[in-house]
């Protein structure tokens, strides 16, 4: 029986030696495997695109090529009209390869010598796998740019075409699926960098692989999934009340800047937490209650206070629109000073500020940056924090000693003595101000109800993502904003 975690994402190195394991150890030949992917891949393609009459499929010389050529006898024997392009000599393929293309030859399949790609009704990616280690060039790179032209719906066996599998970055040019089915074992390249620009909706299929062959490999990190929802939000006792589920203090909002702590406040109030006070400037104090009632309100003309303001406090967020004048350096001093251990989520001005004047920061710190705010963090440009989105994160709880969540298309979260968690949830509709105001209230407020830190934060960043994906199916990606988000909250939580 299988037993492979298809949460978990590796390394190509390591997939290759599941791959070796699975063929040595556990006895499954080469060709049995690609038959096997292939069947998979095809039975995708037909649950996607059942009208599909006519495909295309791009197979390159290598085992990736294999999928694809299998991919089209079975096809072919369905009666589908296919077109193969193979880019390699058929007397120069070797083994499972070589077996596929014998397999083509003899169901009466040959090799296509002149193909339009908007003619197809599917086009099918096998040109290239994981291997890939340079820029795709000649005959291979005029098909991908022809690809990315048109218009025809793409299947992308494994990974798409000239995607590096472990950084997701595009190896010169790379092809964009609207699908893609990856076989034996998750991909970190699948969800890294400008992955999800190329990858489409990624389907995963074990190939039934048993878990022996996975025995040695190390993941590299995990996908978030349902479970991290429930260690962040156990079911609640019959007989519990408030103070069971925590007081959040949230500290920011300089003048004219009241929305983001509002924001974060509401996010907070709608994960569950028990209260929430806000330490912000006087110029609005008076105001943040009478747009959420449920609200506490200091007012801080200075820091002078704050030590006896947070003594209540389960959990700490400071950051959203402290700013980063003379007062905003004081109260978060201030709150660096008397946070103690309890759980500190750091946002937006309060990293622009840490980052401006390092300091020792508590191991229950959690800090939220966006890739321009990380790369202030780590000292380097944002495109050295995008080229390796997760080595960044991993770089970011190095320097700082914390959780790190890395924000962006494809959150990353790291955290001591875990693995490295991606969020596979989220949508471009959520890059919009406010957002990162949101998520901090939701961790902070999950924090404070004494779930263990890693959970909340893991819980709250997928919890984010799929509310924001709520938002944008009601309310379409444009001009989705982030209180869409805290109404959809409700709906992704769990329930009793």
């Amino acid at each position: 029986m299988p037993g492979m975690d298809d949460s978990r994402l590796y390394l190509p190195e390591t997939v290759r030696a599941i791959d070796a394991a699975a063929i040595e150890q556990c006895g499954i030949a080469v060709f049995e495997l690609m038959r096997r992917a292939a069947k998979a891949a095809y039975q995708e393609l037909r649950r996607r695109w059942p009208e599909a009459r006519h495909l295309l499929v791009l197979a390159g010389g290598g085992n990736n090529g294999g999928d694809g050529i299998e991919l089209a006898r079975l096809a072919m024997l369905d009666g589908r009209r296919v077109e193969l392009v193979l880019l390699a000599d058929p007397t120069q393929l070797r083994g499972a390869a070589a077996e596929a293309w014998s397999a083509f030859e003899a169901a009466g399949g040959t090799r296509c010598q002149v193909a339009h790609v908007d003619a197809a009704d599917v086009i099918v990616d096998a040109l290239f796998g994981i291997g890939l280690s340079r820029a795709i060039d000649g005959e291979a790179a005029d098909w991908v740019a022809r690809v990315n032209r048109g218009k025809r719906p793409v299947l992308a066996l494994d990974i798409p075409s000239g995607l590096d599998a472990c950084t997701g970055m595009p190896l010169g040019a790379a092809l964009g699926a609207d699908a893609t089915i990856t076989f034996i074992a998750r991909k970190l390249g699948l969800y890294q960098g400008s992955a999800a620009a190329c990858v489409g909706d990624v389907v995963f299929a074990d190939c039934d692989v048993p878990a022996g062959a996975f025995a040695d490999a190390e993941a590299a990190a995990r996908l978030l999934t349902d479970e991290d929802l429930h260690a962040a939000w156990p079911a609640r006792g019959a007989d519990m009340h408030k103070g069971h589920f925590g007081h959040l203090v949230i500290v920011g909002g300089q003048p004219g800047m009241p929305g983001a702590a509002l924001m974060a406040a509401r996010a907070a109030l709608r994960s569950g937490v028990g209260l929430v006070t806000v330490i912000t400037h006087p110029d609005h104090a008076a105001m943040l209650p009478l747009v959420q009632a449920e609200l506490m309100v200091k007012v801080a003309d200075d820091a002078a206070p704050l030590r006896e303001w947070l003594e209540p406090a389960s959990a700490i967020v400071c950051g959203p629109g402290l700013g980063q004048s003379d007062w905003s350096r004081a109260l978060l001093n201030a709150v660096l000073e008397h946070a103690g251990s309890r759980p500190l989520v750091l946002d937006a001005d309060a990293l622009n500020l840490i980052a401006e004047a390092p300091r020792p920061l508590s191991p229950q710190a959690v800090i939220t940056p966006h890739p321009g705010e990380a790369a202030r963090l780590l000292g380097c440009s944002t495109g050295e924090v995008q080229s390796d989105r997760l080595a960044a994160a991993q770089a970011l709880l190095d320097r700082w000693g914390c959780t790190s969540v890395l924000k962006g298309a494809g959150t990353w979260v790291v955290a001591p003595d875990a693995l490295s968690a991606f969020c596979p949830a989220g949508n471009p509709g959520m890059g919009v101000g406010g957002m990162g105001d949101v998520l901090s209230g939701i961790i902070g407020g999950t924090a404070a109800g004494r779930s263990p830190l890693g959970d909340a934060v893991r819980g709250a960043v997928l919890a984010h993502a799929r509310a924001g994906d709520i938002a944008a199916a009601q309310c379409g990606q444009v001009g989705l904003l982030p209180s869409d988000l805290i109404d959809a909250l409700s709906k992704v939580l769990p329930r009793p």
